[in-house]
């Protein structure tokens, strides 16, 4: 449960920091407040971990042998993919992502009503943040993860993990953003689902 935990914590924590929802939390505690804003945007988040955590449950039953050696797979095609992304990377890059961003929060706004009132910053928090993890990299990782590892541990860790990116975010974004290097990110990110893969040819041994 340890080893699924602490996966569950790195992988999330390395993935979402500087990634699109993390500016979306950014951008929202800057209009609205904190408190609201994190707790919207943790909810959607663990509700994706929850969904994704199911799935890979689902994927459990199927024959180890395929569940085992799809997971490696998964595990290098990801990290190639994300080594690859990085060497290809400028420093417009993290622009480009908080650019999404904040067009994702315009459009939410434009569609929010009473925006001084609670429940709509956190309906408006949950459903931005939950739209942009959808087929997100980090979605379908946890989705390997839990089909591989302890599904509670996967899950404790992924949620961790959201929180305190979110927590982040929330309560000092603004002032790291620009200090965020997304090209070291997604190099770490990369390596660390090779480390993944490493780990799970060894278990598999």
């Amino acid at each position: 449960m340890l080893t699924a935990f602490t996966a569950g914590l790195l992988l999330i924590t390395v993935s979402e920091l500087g990634d699109k929802t993390f500016f979306i939390a950014v951008i929202l505690a800057m209009r609205h407040p904190r408190y609201l804003v994190f707790a919207g945007v943790v909810a959607a988040l663990a509700a994706m971990t929850l969904l994704s955590v199911a799935i890979g449950q689902i994927l459990a039953f199927l024959p180890r042998f395929y569940i085992h050696y799809a997971a490696i797979g998964l595990f290098v095609l990801f990290g190639i993919k994300l080594l690859y992304e990085a060497s290809q990377m400028t420093d417009a890059a993290g622009d480009e992502i908080v650019e999404e961003a904040e067009e994702a929060v315009e459009i939410g706004e434009k569609n929010l009503k009473g925006r001084h009132q609670s429940l709509p910053i956190l309906f408006e928090s949950f459903t931005l943040t939950f739209l942009a993890e959808w087929g997100d990299r980090t979605q379908i990782a946890t989705v390997t993860l839990a089909a591989t590892y302890n599904a509670i541990g996967v899950t404790l860790g992924a949620i961790s993990g959201h929180a305190i990116c979110t927590a982040i975010a929330v309560m000092g974004g603004c002032l790291i953003a620009g200090k965020v290097s997304e090209r070291l990110l997604t190099a770490i990110g990369g390596l660390l689902f090779l480390i993944f893969a490493v780990v799970a040819i060894w278990e598999g041994t």
